[in-house]
């Protein structure tokens, strides 16, 4: 993609040069008008679309350090403030004076404040916050009155604002690097943060459609909390601007390698090679436009005004999208404050100062130039077709996916030559000197057989009534919430040991489970009774998978074998010595075993027979063979796999070592496409939206796969694009591999954290629901029953915790 630059996309409007520096000034702009300071001490109001006659507002002594407009349509209030007065002025109440011939005038609320640096208005507009020193002065709008002083901060504030939502809660961010949530009534603090930065915090900023809220500090970080109901705020993420904007500068050079100039520089080599920080000086929220196709398909985007320009970033997938530099045609490289509106016809407005100069422009930045950049992005990385799940194609005749193993017959009996059989000598048939008569003799039997009429056969129907009497067949209860509260725990054993694996049978009514000491466990779904114990194995079990028959689960570990074992017997039905084995399942319908070892994705054929040999025990009946093997494209070694194998599916999923995700097309033997740069580090887990046969969801939702990595939180990935659509960062993983599972209507996401808990997230965004306490240690492994709205979890102390929804807790 060529370099960005100011001319392609700002159009700068309005200049205008104040006889003092005004690099830290507050600014107003709002959709129909926006104010500059004029003179020092006086104000000017513009009209966005008629910049000929300002309206001038008189009434300050010293010189003006912040305004700011009101919200409220039908009411049309501006407040400024000074070191002498905090005044609120009814804009058309003004323009109403100056047409009488009349100096327009204002409301004095508050005298003698100090210097304010931020003033905020209430979403009614009866309330001012001034921000004063290490205090928040609250004012009234009607009259002189000062409603509450807000102090506890421990040094300056740099802003304050009211929740749109609740105009009782008031937050501030100061230079202590903290924010505190305050009860407006009363005075009091719902929440205070503990130190987020070695920097200030500048801004601030709220989102109404998801309760959230989001601070910047001066060194260039974001942090985005939720406020629920009960004040008690939650991380969502964490952004860098500086790292991302050198991860979005890598990518651009893949795409377009830098050009070498004549000079010895490269094209791309624009910003230097010097780092520095970018400062969070305005937060604004990208509002969906019906134009902004491209920008509606990413959900909540956020424009970060920063001394050297706007970068827009998806806050959904904390990606960074454009970077838009404050150069070329504009009057102003640096700035010092920024204030941002929405524009007509869908552009956007910025209201800017000079970081060393005395200007304030105004520029716009066209909507019809957003969409052409953003088009411009989305073909900067294409992806080669569309990839789904489900099939849209028939087998090709050359697909691995159509090997068959081949049948084995009876063996042939070996010929006996006319030399072997006179080697033989003749032998006694019998051995005793009486032989019992065959009966010839005797007279015949008068009763011929009769059959037994009286006995009852046993019908389908009553075994039918008796699965769906047991639950087989109902459908999955879609009004229940996410499981929150416990229903059933256990230890898995008395030593010391890990529970590396967990998984649901297709049916829900039994779970197996791998164990750091080498053995499986068999349990019912209630986890009740005795479990039944497996060994074969002699270290760590790394993976256990149900087959789609129900018949059949495998076991994978560190040996490396692996083993697939039936529920009736305690020996493998087959045992596979290979290769260290990372990750193994069933697919295609129970038709291959897919392995990962190494660089490779291996394929396997296989018969399994359960007959048994007394004599010869050692010796086992089934057989498997190599079908086909595919190998990473970069040579990497596989981290982590994922395929589907409830349907007939052509896509296979594989991380490797090197960051990256490469999806693989079975149908035709090769890699599909690669995402490279999939996390900061290795992708230890890998899993899909499978489903359940309880549940239906819509098709595109198959397409749906989560990526897990240490430090680096739980991506949501659409296979159809190949792009990151959400990120959820709730959960603490730091050291062990913990995984995350979907439950089967596809609305919740679960994951395993290092904090003893396990975080429910929705699906439709990046808040966590809740979290499931009382675990004793790290929780490794979750996994959904796909019957019912049940949740297991399985942690690195051996324990074993069965979760229900809060509605009802089921049998």
């Amino acid at each position: 993609m060529a370099a960005v630059t100011s001319e392609q996309y700002f159009e700068e409007k309005f200049a205008v040069t104040c006889n003092k520096p005004v690099s830290h000034l507050q600014l107003a702009c709002c959709p129909s008008h926006f104010a500059v300071p004029w003179q020092d001490k006086n104000i000017r109001i513009y009209e966005n679309h008629n910049l000929e006659s300002p309206l001038e507002l008189t009434g300050h002594h010293c010189d003006v350090s912040a305004m700011v407009f009101g919200t409220v349509s039908d009411r049309f209030i501006f407040c400024s403030a000074s070191e002498d007065y905090v005044i609120v002025w009814d804009i058309h109440r003004c323009y109403r004076q100056i047409k009488e011939g009349l100096i327009a005038s204002g409301r004095v609320v508050g005298t003698l404040l100090g210097r304010v640096v931020h003033l905020s208005l209430c979403p009614l507009s009866a309330k001012v916050a001034a921000c004063s020193g290490s205090r928040v002065v609250l004012l009234n709008v009607e009259k002189e009155e000062v409603l509450g002083v807000l102090k506890a901060h421990l040094g300056p504030v740099t802003a304050s604002e009211f929740c749109p939502w609740d105009a009782n809660l008031l937050i501030s961010v100061s230079e202590d690097r903290t924010f505190k949530i305050w009860d407006v009534r009363k005075g009091d603090i719902f929440f205070e943060s503990a130190v987020l930065s070695a920097f200030p915090l500048l801004s601030l900023f709220f989102m109404e459609q998801n309760s959230q809220f989001i601070t910047g500090s001066g060194d260039g970080q974001l942090w985005c909390y939720t406020l629920p109901v009960d004040h008690k705020c939650r991380l969502v993420t964490k952004l860098d601007i500086s790292k991302l904007e050198q991860k979005h500068e890598r990518n651009l050079k893949k795409i377009n390698p830098p050009e070498i100039r004549t000079d010895g520089t490269t094209h791309n080599d624009v910003r230097g090679t010097v780092e520095t920080a970018k400062p969070v000086l305005r937060i604004w929220a990208q509002r969906p436009q019906s134009s902004h196709a491209s920008l509606q398909q990413r959900g909540i985007c956020l424009w970060i005004g920063s001394t050297d320009g706007l970068y827009l970033l998806d806050l959904d997938t904390s990606e960074l999208l454009m970077i838009l530099p404050l150069k070329g045609g504009l009057s102003i490289s640096m700035a010092g404050s920024w204030a941002i509106t929405h524009g007509h016809g869908g552009s956007m407005c910025c209201l800017v100062t000079s970081l060393f100069g005395n200007s304030v422009i105004l520029f716009e930045v066209k909507n019809v130039w957003l969409d052409e950049l953003c088009l411009r992005m989305m073909k900067s990385f294409p992806v080669e077709g569309q990839l789904s799940v489900i099939p849209s194609s028939p087998l090709m005749t050359m697909s691995p996916l159509n090997a068959e193993l081949a049948k084995q017959g009876p063996k042939p009996q070996r010929k006996i030559g006319v030399s072997c059989q006179k080697s033989v000598k003749d032998r006694a048939l019998v051995f005793h000197t009486q032989v019992k008569s065959s009966g010839y003799n005797a007279a015949p039997h008068r009763t011929m057989f009769r059959p037994k009429t009286n006995v009852k056969k046993k019908t389908n129907s009553a075994l039918t009534t008796s699965t769906n009497a047991k639950g087989l067949l109902h459908e999955y209860p879609l009004h229940f919430e996410a499981p929150s509260m416990p229903y059933a725990h256990l230890m898995v054993s008395t030593s010391p040991t890990t529970v590396d694996s967990l998984q649901y049978s297709g049916d829900g009514k039994q779970l197996v489970c791998g164990l750091g000491d080498g053995s499986v466990l068999l349990y019912n779904s209630s986890l009740t009774g005795k479990p039944a114990v497996y060994t074969g194995h002699s270290k760590a079990v790394n993976t256990v998978c149900w087959s789609h028959s129900k018949q059949w689960f495998l076991s994978t570990s560190e040996d490396p074998t692996l083993c697939i074992w039936t529920a009736s017997s305690s020996e493998p039905v087959l045992t596979m010595f290979t290769k260290p084995i990372r990750t193994t399942q069933f697919y295609y319908l129970d038709k291959f075993l897919l392995l990962a070892s190494g660089s490779n994705l291996m394929l396997y054929l296989y018969h399994l027979d359960t007959t048994r040999d007394d004599i010869k025990r050692y010796k086992q009946r089934s057989t498997s063979k190599l079908a086909s093997k595919l190998s990473m494209k970069s040579g990497t070694d596989i981290t982590s796999m994922s395929a589907i194998n409830g349907f007939y599916s052509y896509i296979i999923l594989a991380a490797g070592a090197d960051r990256s995700i490469q999806v693989f097309d079975m149908n035709q033997g090769c890699m599909a496409t690669q995402i490279p740069d999939a996390h900061s580090r290795a992708v230890h887990h890998l899993t899909q939206n499978k489903g359940s046969p309880f549940c239906t969801q819509a098709l595109e939702s198959y397409n749906l796969f989560l990526s897990s990595a240490i430090t680096d939180g739980l991506k949501l990935w659409d296979l159809r694009t190949a792009r990151c659509v959400r990120r959820y960062e709730s959960h603490v993983n730091r050291f062990h591999h913990c995984t995350a599972a979907f439950s089967p209507c596809g609305r919740f996401i679960a994951s395993g954290s290092e904090d003893h808990c396990a975080p429910i997230y929705d699906t439709r965004s990046s808040n966590f629901l809740h979290k499931l306490q009382r675990h004793s240690e790290t929780v490794l492994n979750v996994a959904f029953n796909p019957a019912n709205p049940e949740l297991l979890t399985g942690t690195l102390d051996g324990k074993l915790a069965l979760f229900h929804p809060a509605e009802t807790l089921l049998p």
